[in-house]
């Protein structure tokens, strides 16, 4: 990292009117990526990877974030372990392809061979003298909550149960666990991370983008809102009754920026995120027999956001690759011994949200291409409608605040002594 970035980041932040988008430097420049994705992205938690994309032991997914790869995986004893990418001997990478199954994990360079444990277990033409004691693969922390996975590459991550007692509850009844991808979207957008959620949490645009959607979803669900319409109040009461005599958890979760859960209804009599409201997978997620349970919206920044429902689910995985391109990773999920052309069919599962996604591609990447322009200035956010942007952007000054200034504090007394 550099300091005058270090420093010119923490000018700006300090200087920043409060619920204004970020300045300039924040989304283009590649030294801010740089310092960001240090400082910031590689102390958070990151949603990586669903339990049922590996539910046998041995089973793998290769997860690349920025310029780290983790071999994400499920133990001989059926517990979930994350490690760094990198063999112990000169640093290759072991894990080439995206997934795949392994009784051990073989370095393709010099054959150095991994337990699933994570400890050196054969090299080859090493000297007796050499001791593989001390040459394990490098663990990246995991935290594991409904079926979801989440990584954190600090070497002293924050704990991740709060949110794990926060949010279980929303998700267990849909027994995500024992679920199975039928599809998924990839898309390398041409827009800086912060901008594709950003984007996510505010509604400002959805009625002059998302057709599609708005059908099934309105502007303002939160009934403390102002702006949610009697009729959509009137719906959120009747369901609410419903959903607590099933004992269903629905209220939003409590104050927090970084991360929520909620149960929402759907519009007009819907009952799924499909173009005609009917269930997209007629095999419901675990042992559910009620169609009509609206979506839990789980959030997590810095990149996720969900909907579960009861017929299938859809998960959103934001990574950055560099200032401006971000991997946006959609994956809709059925129950696992749901059936593709019987149970449910993938092109009528996932046409709602596989053109929300590109139509908010198109949002992102106009968003980003207007900021790099000279004529570009930080913009007041609405008090009406943009209260997830702001509130993320808040969230993100203030942890990068935070990692920031003990580094200009020390430089500075370093200066004066």
């Amino acid at each position: 990292m550099k300091q005058n970035t270090i420093d010119h980041a923490h000018r700006l932040l300090t200087a920043r009117k409060p619920d204004w988008s970020l300045d300039q430097p924040f989304y283009v420049d590649s030294d801010f990526f740089d310092m960001e994705m240090e400082l910031f992205f590689n102390r958070q938690w990151l949603f990586a990877a669903m339990t049922c994309e590996i539910p046998t032991p041995g089973d793998w997914v290769r997860v690349d974030i920025g310029r780290e790869s983790i071999i994400l995986l499920r133990t001989k004893d059926g517990e979930i372990a994350a490690y760094h990418n990198t063999c112990r001997h000169r640093g290759s990478r072991i894990c080439l392809a995206e997934s795949g199954h392994a009784t051990r994990l073989v370095c393709p360079y010099h054959q150095w061979s991994y337990e699933l444990n994570g400890r050196l277990l054969r090299t080859r033409l090493m000297g007796d003298a050499f001791e593989k004691d001390g040459f394990s693969l490098a663990p990246v922390a995991v935290g594991v909550v409904g079926g979801y996975i989440f990584l954190n590459l600090s070497e002293n991550p924050p704990s991740f149960e709060p949110f794990r007692a926060l949010v279980e509850a929303y998700l267990l009844p849909h027994g995500l666990d024992n679920a199975k991808v039928a599809h998924t979207q990839t898309l390398v957008e041409k827009a800086n991370w912060k901008l594709v959620i950003e984007n996510n949490r505010e509604c400002y645009h959805c009625a002059g983008s998302h057709p599609e959607l708005m059908h099934i979803i309105t502007e303002f669900d939160d009934p403390n809102d102002p702006n949610v319409s009697p009729e959509y109040k009137a719906l959120l009461k009747k369901k609410d009754a419903e959903w607590d005599l099933l004992g269903l958890p629905h209220a939003h979760t409590e104050n927090n920026l970084q991360y929520r859960a909620v149960r929402l209804p759907f519009t007009g009599g819907m009952l799924s995120m499909t173009m005609d409201g009917k269930p997209g997978c007629t095999k419901l997620l675990g042992d559910l027999t009620n169609a009509d349970l609206g979506s839990v919206r789980l959030l997590h920044l810095p990149n996720t956001w969900n909907h579960i429902l009861a017929d299938h689910a859809v998960t959103f995985r934001v990574f950055p690759i560099n200032a401006e391109e971000t991997l946006v990773t959609t994956k809709w999920l059925v129950h696992k011994d749901a059936i593709e052309g019987v149970d449910y069919d993938v092109s009528r599962l996932i046409e709602v949200w596989s053109e929300t996604n590109q139509q908010d591609r198109k949002l992102a990447e106009n968003n980003h291409l207007g900021i790099r322009g000279r004529a570009y200035r930080s913009g007041p956010y609405s008090d009406v409608i943009e209260g997830g942007t702001r509130d993320f952007v808040r969230w993100y000054s203030e942890q990068l605040l935070t990692a920031l200034d003990p580094i200009v504090t020390d430089q500075a007394m370093e200066q004066s002594a």
